[in-house]
C-alpha cells in the first residue's frame, strides 16, 4: 500500500494575482469559452455517433479526439471558474494530483489519437487496396482502447511517483497544478521524478516525429497523383493543422514553465499556461467540421431541418 509521506495538505496558487479588478469579466469570458468548447465538440461527437455513414476509422478517431478535448478541459475550467469568484486560491493535495493527472493524460492522448489518424491516412492513401483489411472494426477498437490506456497508464505512474514524494513547500506559481511543479517542491526529489517525466516527454516527442514523418511521406507520394493530392487536402490537411495547433500550444506552456520569471506580466504568463486549453479544444472540431465534407454536410442538414 502506498502511503503519502507529505505533510502538505493544501497548495496555494499565485497565478491569480492581479485578476481581482477584472475577475467578473474574466469569469464571463471563461464561461463563454467553456460553453463554446462544449458546443463545438458535442456537435461533432453527436453527429458522428448518430450518422452511420460516419462510422469509419477517420471519424471514429475524430470522435475520440473531441471526447478527449472535453475530458482535458473538464480538469481545468470548473476549478478555474470557482477560483475566479473566490478570494482564496487553494487546491487540496489530492485535487492537485488529480488535476495534473487529467491535464497530462489528456495532452498525451491527443498526441496518441493524432498518431492513429496519421496512420489511418497513410494506409488509406498509400495502400488503398488493403485499407479495409487493415482497418477492421476489431483493430479500430484495439487502437482506440490503447489510445486511452497508454496515456493514462503513463500518467498514473507519474502521479504515483509524485504522490509518494515528501513535499516541503505549498506554493504553486500557476493557475492550475501539474506534476512538474509539485516535484519542484520536493524536499529531496527522487530519481524517478526526473526519469519518468523525461520518458513521457520522449514518448510524446516520438509521436510528433512519427506524425510529421508520415505526412511528409504522404506529401511526397501525393505529388504524383491528382487523386491522392485531393485526398490529402481534404482529409490530411485538417490533421496537420490540428497537430501544429497542439504542438504550438504545448510549446507556449513549456515556455511558461521554463521562462515564467517575474519580468513577464502575469496576464501573459497565464495565457501561455492555458493556451493549450483554449485553442485546440475549439479549433480542432471547427477545422474538421468545416473541412471534412461529410461532417459539414451532415451538420448543415440537421440545422436546416430544425429551421
Amino acid at each position: 500500500m502506498i502511503v503519502n509521506v507529505s505533510v502538505v495538505s493544501m497548495f496555494t496558487m499565485s497565478g491569480f494575482s492581479g485578476t481581482a479588478h477584472y475577475r467578473v469579466t474574466l469569469f464571463i469570458l471563461t464561461l463563454l469559452c467553456y460553453c463554446v468548447i462544449w458546443l463545438v465538440n458535442v456537435t461533432i461527437i453527436v453527429t458522428i455517433i448518430v450518422d452511420k455513414n460516419l462510422h469509419e476509422p477517420m471519424y471514429i478517431f475524430l470522435c475520440n479526439l473531441c471526447i478527449n478535448g472535453l475530458y482535458g478541459t473538464a480538469g481545468f475550467y470548473p476549478k478555474f471558474l470557482i477560483d475566479l469568484l473566490s478570494n482564496s486560491h487553494v487546491i487540496s493535495y489530492s485535487g492537485c494530483l488529480l488535476q495534473g493527472f487529467v491535464l497530462h493524460s489528456s495532452v498525451t492522448a491527443d498526441f496518441t489519437i493524432l498518431l492513429l489518424m496519421a496512420y489511418d491516412r497513410y494506409v488509406a492513401i498509400c495502400q488503398p487496396l488493403i485499407y479495409h483489411s487493415v482497418m477492421t472494426k476489431g483493430k479500430i477498437g484495439m487502437f482506440v482502447f490503447f489510445a486511452w490506456l497508454v496515456p493514462h497508464y503513463m500518467m498514473l505512474v507519474s502521479t504515483i511517483t509524485t504522490a509518494i514524494t515528501k513535499i516541503c513547500g505549498s506554493h504553486i506559481p500557476k493557475i492550475y497544478c501539474i506534476n512538474y511543479l509539485v516535484n519542484r517542491l520536493a524536499c529531496t526529489p527522487p530519481l524517478a521524478s526526473a526519469i519518468i517525466p523525461a520518458f513521457n516527454f520522449t514518448v510524446c516527442l516520438t509521436y510528433v516525429v512519427l506524425i510529421f514523418w508520415s505526412y511528409l511521406y504522404l506529401i511526397k507520394n501525393c505529388l504524383h497523383s491528382g487523386e491522392n493530392r485531393s485526398k490529402f487536402m481534404q482529409t490530411c490537411l485538417p490533421h496537420l493543422l490540428c497537430l501544429n495547433i497542439l504542438v504550438i500550444s504545448i510549446l507556449f506552456d513549456l515556455m511558461y514553465v521554463r521562462f515564467g520569471t517575474s519580468t513577464i506580466p502575469q496576464s501573459l504568463k497565464n495565457f501561455m499556461a492555458i493556451e493549450f486549453l483554449i485553442v485546440p479544444p475549439i479549433l480542432n472540431p471547427l477545422i474538421y467540421g468545416l473541412k471534412l465534407t461529410q461532417i459539414r454536410n451532415r451538420i448543415v442538414e440537421v440545422f436546416l431541418r430544425k429551421n
